[in-house]
């Protein structure tokens, strides 16, 4: 049988109907569009200063960078294009506080090693995707919220018994996205166990589910989207090693729309969308919500 890796269900697709000879793939997890919330337009929004609202408003609607392939936070239906997810539904909840409809945004997938030059090079005109802030990011992109905060943790194959935590990694074979923080963190902290790196989490999740590596590591809020498909076949172990505060990730420099959207998360948080948004998206994965951290509005650089 084909396979492909673009997406988790196509992936299991395969590799179940392989390894096990079951027909048909897992069901499909996730809220119905008439499940999702509804987010008003702001009537007559203007930002001056914002070369990247400028642009978009030319343009007719917003271009936001996201992930493809992580079940209830950023994912694309392989037959209708379409993407669901909580970062999905935070990416639509800020185009209407920015005054375009939610319904236009065009999402585009970007890896995670193309988030920071996608940004430089106006590809897209803000990015959510389980993207961590940090220090160093900080130098090369502008960064709203946090509005979410995860932690690093790891999947395996529910007969995994030698695997309960990275302590556990040395001489095991470990997969993560390259340009990630996760692997970044497994490679300093964990140096002796064999990191692979691909574009996509939903490759490693394939070459786990084929034994070919012992461990998937990157963000808990990820991973349980994974175990959740297939509980039968994955598992997260362990307690989050790391923490892991979720931004927008805007270009460097655009302090306005950075701003913008510090004052537009904040509002969604108070007026119950984000809790909505998440019980319709990463809630049905089975973790409960954690109250959303502190809005970081560092000062223009």
């Amino acid at each position: 049988m084909e396979r492909t890796t673009r997406t988790l269900a196509a992936a299991l697709l395969a590799l179940l109907a392989a390894a096990c000879g079951k027909e048909g793939s897992p069901p499909v997890k996730g809220p119905t569009a008439d499940e999702l919330p509804r987010y008003q337009v702001a009537a007559g929004f203007r930002l001056p200063g914002s070369a990247t609202w400028a642009k978009a408003q030319r343009r007719g609607h917003l271009v936001v960078g996201a992930k493809e392939d992580q079940p209830y936070m950023g994912e694309k239906d392989p037959a209708t294009g379409v993407y669901s997810g909580f970062d999905i539904e935070i990416a639509k909840m800020l185009s209407a506080s920015l005054g375009f409809d939610p319904k236009t945004v065009e999402f585009r997938t970007i890896a995670s090693a193309n988030r920071e030059t996608a940004l430089q090079n106006g590809q897209i005109d803000y990015y959510v995707g389980t993207y961590t802030i940090n220090d160093n990011r900080k130098k090369l992109v502008g960064f709203a919220g946090p509005y979410y905060l995860a932690g690093q943790s790891l999947l395996v194959r529910t007969d995994e018994k030698d695997v309960r935590g990275p302590q556990d990694l040395a001489g095991k074979r470990v997969c993560s996205a390259a340009g990630s923080t996760p692997y970044q963190r497994i490679e300093k902290d964990y140096p002796r166990a064999d990191l692979v790196a691909y574009d996509t989490y939903s490759i490693c999740v394939d070459n786990l589910l084929t034994y070919q590596v012992a461990a998937v590591t990157t963000d808990d809020t990820i991973l349980m989207g994974y175990a959740a498909k297939v509980p039968d076949e994955l598992k997260v172990v362990g307690k989050p090693f790391s923490r892991e505060p979720y931004g927008i990730g805007v270009p460097r420099g655009d302090n306005t729309l950075r701003f913008a959207l510090d004052d537009a998360l904040a509002a969604h948080e108070k007026n119950g969308d984000w809790q909505k948004a998440y019980d319709a998206t990463l809630g049905l994965s089975g973790r409960k919500a954690t109250p959303p951290p502190p809005i970081d509005r560092y000062p223009a650089s």
